[in-house]
């Protein structure tokens, strides 16, 4: 895309979890998935939290249409949560399988979309519902697609 971004106020989305059972969710996103400590910190009364660097961030809105869409494709139609967190990986399969044994729960299979990436949907530690999903295309690739660009 050759538009510049405008300027904005917003520097960080930081998405903060309550996990239960704080231990096995640092283990499961950090360990597991992968995600580098950025910081953690302990406090009185046994509070604990860990920043996790998740690369960049963005925040993909959706009409129910799309949503719908979105479970078609890829989930068989299994309804997603409200808020389902996707992470592009390098080997959608591959970490698929590490995430599964580290104790997601399979929702569905990795497979090929029409947007040319490899989905799959898992249920993760945390009561986090989750994407794990490769890209097939370059980034140049896909924004000379004549479907990429905004709706303005």
């Amino acid at each position: 895309m050759t538009e510049s971004i405008p300027p904005t106020s917003v520097r960080q989305l930081r998405l903060v979890v309550e996990a239960e059972d704080y231990d096995a969710a640092v283990a499961f996103y950090r360990d597991a998935l992968g995600l580098s400590e950025q910081a953690a910190y302990e406090g009185e009364g046994d509070a604990k939290v860990m920043i996790l660097n998740a690369g960049i961030a963005t925040l993909e809105i959706s009409n129910p249409a799309q949503v719908r869409m979105i479970d078609r494709v890829e989930a068989e139609g299994k309804p997603s949560a409200r808020i389902r967190i996707a992470f592009e990986v390098d080997d959608s399969p591959s970490v698929t399988d590490d995430l599964v044994a580290a104790g997601a729960e399979l929702i569905a299979e990795p497979r090929e979309t029409p947007w040319r990436s490899v989905n799959s949907r898992l249920d993760a530690p945390a009561g986090l519902q989750l994407t794990i999903f490769q890209e097939l295309d370059s980034l140049e690739t896909r924004e000379s697609s004549p479907d990429f660009g905004t709706s303005a």
